[in-house]
């Protein structure tokens, strides 16, 4: 009857003890298990669901709908193609359902996203759109509404997870993969051809330059172990492109230096440049942002010969899901 009886308790304090065990299995400081993204979110309305925004007055509650809006407006120019502009809604509404549903790296201020476009997403007000566009607000606010409702809910899943949407605004006829820029291999994130040309995209072909002395400094910043005591014309070494054609490293001073940090260091347009040295440091540079996912000059480009926003989308993340439609 002891042995019953004792049975019994130790029963009954595990039962009472159960959850506290599974509310503190969450990771990263949660205070409960996280549900999976498949279970967390299902497609609804844009004006359905609520997010939190950081801006530079601080942080806004807003709808999705509103958020995207002004996503758009700030992303992409207002005169592109409307499947280009659909295309666009879908890949910010997809970047801003994963700060939602995987965990935001604003989490600490509660918050899902910010409007900085180094961090999260470009974003304007309202007001930014009416002193941008004047005369056209109306039309040019009209434009921007329609893509984005007429995809309202929808977005791209990997995996059943909402995928990181990248996007960037035009490549030299390839994309970069995003084990090349960031070392974190995606299935959706590949490099794919880009039709986007010269006469397509205003200032596709840039050049910057730099005095010696200047090019000299600007990499011992970073990399104070670089050789620069021979003659300024051995400063060179080799460069080294990926697939897409873009530099994955260059030699200075004796130095690998990646192709995105040099395009850091001195403010590049994009990784794909030609570095070559006659009196002065030249970085001839193609293309604008950092390659990875889907070019907006492309989405224009593809849009203009006939291609929907699916299959813009289905072209720059391949593999990926459009879901909620």
């Amino acid at each position: 009857m002891k042995r019953i009886l004792a049975v019994s308790v130790v029963m009954l304090l595990f039962a009472a003890f159960l959850p506290f065990a599974f509310v503190s299995a969450g990771g990263e400081g949660d205070t409960a298990v996280q549900p999976s993204p498949t279970t967390a979110w299902q497609p609804s309305p844009d004006g359905d669901k609520t997010l939190a925004v950081l801006t530079p007055d601080g942080k806004t509650k807003m709808t999705l709908h509103d958020y995207l809006i002004g996503v758009v407006a700030a992303e992409m120019p207002v005169k592109f193609e409307t499947e280009a502009l659909k295309a666009q809604a879908v890949a910010a509404r997809t970047y801003a359902v994963r700060g939602m549903v995987t965990g935001s790296k604003h989490r600490d201020k509660n918050a899902d996203v910010c409007t900085d476009s180094g961090c999260c997403q470009a974003w304007i007000s309202d007001a930014q759109m009416r002193k941008n566009w004047g005369d056209a607000y109306e039309a040019d606010l009209k434009k921007i509404t329609s893509a984005v409702e007429a995809t309202d809910g929808q977005y791209l899943v990997s995996g059943g997870a909402p995928i990181l949407a990248a996007f960037h605004s035009s490549s030299g006829g390839y994309t970069e993969s995003s084990a090349d820029v960031w070392g974190s291999a995606q299935p959706y994130l590949v490099s794919v051809s880009s039709p986007e040309t010269e006469k397509d995209v205003p200032n596709f072909k840039t050049n910057m330059t730099a005095a010696p002395i200047d090019f000299r400094d600007t990499i011992l910043s970073a990399h104070p172990e670089a050789d620069f005591t021979g003659k300024t014309d051995t400063w060179l070494g080799e460069t080294e492109k990926d697939d897409s054609g873009r530099v994955k490293d260059v030699t200075v001073g004796g130095v690998k230096v990646t192709g995105e940090e040099m395009r850091k260091l001195f403010s590049l347009r994009s990784t794909e440049f030609e570095l070559s040295y006659d009196g002065t440091f030249t970085f001839a540079v193609t293309g604008s942002g950092h390659g990875v996912g889907m070019s907006q000059y492309g989405a224009q480009t593809m849009a203009k010969s006939g291609s929907d926003y699916a299959d813009i989308l289905a072209h720059y993340y391949p593999g990926a899901q459009l879901t909620g439609s």
